[in-house]
């Protein structure tokens, strides 16, 4: 019996004696018997003397089972059949393609930029895992960029803002994001500087923890000044293993878990970000990027491809990328549109196929759940309101899109709420419902593995903290209280719980 019929059949048979949660909306998927069932098998734990079933199988039957190495975040879902492999593997393909400029020989790969942060996905998502800030001068940031906007100064723009018919105001010159490349006669925007300042933190046990600060600008730009109010937002490239099940999470369950007001009195107060149908115009719930400002893998596609690639598709019909109606001499160039091809320079099958390979990415199998110090790390992870944010698990749509991703046990340990992170964590610039210190909480699974995959322990938005301590010491806001539980905490608890969390 796979991991995946088992769990289905668990649920199926009420091997798990239903738990209500408060406020709990009816799933529109699911019988009464089955969504009570469902209510039971992602309970809070409260035995942490031994794992939870299944807790092993992270992604259900999507989880991976392979060696862990550098290709960990790489495999595809085992539970997919031969065309799904055949469509994961052409789907990689063209995530790992580099596109060059028009004209060009090569047909079939031109229309590069004109100015953009990477020649692939793969350059961004290396090795599909985690991007890091620059480790140097010599170091480029190509799975690192900033994010630009301006507040709105017209009544259209704020009608826009409120109407979420935009989620931000680009900067007049330089477009909604720094734009570090250039295809060759072109100059690039600029490049982004990073200085850091020390913080010392002393923990209750004495131990010193120095974390750096970081502040941003830009340098040697290469279309004039910006405006003076410009926001600049740090993000480093996320990791991609498990998107296609985090779409078929049913709102419901995350909508719940939203407390605005806090009206529980307990100092969480998550709230969702809604954004709208790019082809329905609906409002819909943001999903994915740092402030949860996109619905669909779809959707963060084809805004990758056009923002960070300067590649046109089908749902992003933009040849030119990012470029700004001041940027004439990019406006200027070639595209590569091929019309025997279609409309956009990377027309279908191409947009499907990678949105394919980014949804069935398998998630790794969690290691070391039965070790008596994982086991009290994650007793501290609920003791200390980590939780609260960090849901755990979740059962995916009995009617998913694809049938791979049907009913099947997750654990993300995120709620894909925003949350207040406190100024420490601020970028101050707000993204449609998330304000300059609201961030979506970042899922954890796989977060262990980040050094095995990707060679560094960098986390956070914008890469700042070093380790999994500092990621932590840097919480505040709503996560201020779960924070300052685990400064207090003697060393032999802190390291169980950074345990626990090097298993995820």
């Amino acid at each position: 019996m796979s991991a995946g019929t088992a769990l289905t059949v668990i649920i199926a048979t009420g091997a798990f004696a239903a738990v209500a949660f408060a406020g709990t909306a009816a799933r529109d998927d699911l019988s009464a018997e089955d969504a009570s069932r469902v209510a039971a098998v992602t309970a809070p734990a409260t035995d942490f003397s031994v794992p939870e079933p299944f807790e092993r199988m992270t992604a259900g039957a999507a989880t991976s089972l392979a060696d862990v190495n550098r290709d960990a975040f790489s495999h595809f879902a085992p539970n997919l059949g031969f065309e799904g492999e055949r469509d994961f593997k052409l789907g990689n393909g063209l995530f790992k393609k580099l596109w060059v400029s028009s004209p060009s020989s090569t047909k079939a790969s031109d229309g590069l930029g004109p100015l953009y942060n990477a020649r692939s996905c793969q350059r961004c998502h290396r090795k599909d895992g985690r991007g890091h800030p620059p480790e140097g001068p010599d170091d480029t940031a190509t799975s690192m960029f900033l994010r630009l906007s301006v507040p709105p100064r017209t009544d259209a723009e704020r009608k826009a803002l409120a109407e979420k018919t935009m989620l931000h105001i680009p900067e007049p010159t330089y477009g909604g994001q720094l734009q570090d490349f250039a295809i060759q006669g072109l100059k690039a925007e600029g490049r982004m500087a990073i200085n850091y300042e020390d913080v010392p933190v002393t923990l209750g046990d004495g131990t010193v923890v120095t974390l750096r600060k970081p502040s941003y600008s830009v340098t040697h730009l290469g279309y004039g000044d910006m405006a003076p109010d410009v926001m600049l937002s740090p993000r480093v490239a996320p990791q991609m293993i498990g998107l296609g099940l985090i779409e078929e999470i049913h709102p419901d369950d995350i909508l719940r878990r939203a407390d605005p007001e806090d009206a529980n009195g307990d100092g969480i107060s998550g709230k969702p970000s809604m954004v709208r149908d790019g082809k329905t115009g609906e409002l819909v719930l943001g999903l994915y990027g740092w402030k949860a400002s996109t619905a669909t893998v779809r959707a963060q596609s084809a805004s990758a491809f056009a923002g960070d690639i300067g590649i046109s598709t089908p749902d992003a019909m933009t040849p030119y990328g990012d470029c700004t109606a001041k940027q004439t001499e990019c406006l200027a160039r070639a595209n590569g549109v091929q019309p025997h091809l279609g409309d956009s320079e990377a027309p279908d099958p191409v947009l499907d196929l990678v949105v394919f390979y980014s949804k069935n990415l398998a998630v790794p199998a969690r290691r070391d759940v039965n070790d008596a110090q994982v086991l009290r790390g994650k007793q501290l992870f609920y003791e200390t309101g980590c939780v609260t944010c960090h849901t755990p698990k979740f059962v995916t749509r009995r009617d998913a899109e694809q049938p791979e991703h049907r009913f099947q046990l997750i654990w993300p340990y995120s709620d894909f709420l925003l949350h207040d992170m406190g100024e420490g964590l601020g970028d101050g610039r707000p993204v449609g419902d998330a304000d300059g210190n609201e961030w979506r909480t970042a899922p954890l699974w796989g977060i262990g593995l980040t050094e095995t995959v990707n060679g560094h322990t960098y986390f956070l938005h914008d890469g700042r903290a070093r380790n999994l301590l500092e990621a932590v010491l840097w919480h505040g806001g709503e996560a201020q209280a779960a924070r300052d539980k685990v400064a207090a905490m003697p060393k032999e608890d802190r390291d169980a719980l950074i345990r626990f969390l090097e298993s995820l």
